[in-house]
């Protein structure tokens, strides 16, 4: 049963952006659905720099950090055999990224989570936590933090069920990506 056609996978370049895409890429290898890699820019996190300050460098800075991490999309893709498309926005990123997958008709978002918890997640909250909260398309998120990037558990899960036949449900080839359920 092929519950997926469009996954979209957010990615910001940060360590552990490799494992999220891997991730994703089997989910979709698993589905025979397309991938969209996503990067949002957000220029206003720099709105405090000086005057001084050259715009086109940061644009260029911001432009070359988005095009890298779309190739980490592109390449887990490729080594999978998964059609995918890869997508510079400009925004908000918890706000693009809701945007874009519900006017794509995207069926699921798959993207890391940093595991901030206590006082750093009052204060700063998470594009993840925030995505799941605004989002009408389902939301898989990967742990990052902590996560063995040797041996991913949905990865293995998608080869033993590729020659062992279709997963019962989604839930249970997607259930361990966080190796627990």
């Amino acid at each position: 049963m092929e519950m997926y056609d469009r996954i979209i996978v957010p990615i910001d370049g940060s360590d552990g952006s490799e494992r999220v895409t891997t991730h994703a890429a089997a989910l979709a290898e698993i589905h025979g659905a397309e991938l969209h890699g996503v990067y949002v820019m957000n220029a206003g996190s720099f709105a405090g720099l000086p005057m001084e300050t050259s715009w086109e460098g940061i644009d260029d800075l911001l432009r070359s950090d988005a095009k890298a991490a779309v190739s980490l999309v592109e390449h887990a893709a490729n080594e999978r055999g998964v059609p995918v498309e890869t997508h510079i926005l400009e925004g908000t990123p918890s706000r693009e990224i809701v945007k874009f997958a519900e006017r794509g008709e995207c069926d699921l978002i798959v993207m890391g989570t940093h595991g901030r918890g206590g006082i750093d997640r009052l204060l700063l909250g998470s594009v993840a936590e925030k995505v799941v909260q605004a989002s009408s398309v389902p939301v898989l998120t990967v742990r990052i933090e902590g996560g063995n990037q040797e041996s991913d558990p949905v990865v293995e899960a998608a080869s033993a069920e590729t020659n062992a036949g279709a997963p019962e449900s989604a839930s249970d080839a997607a259930a361990t990506a966080d190796g627990e359920q």
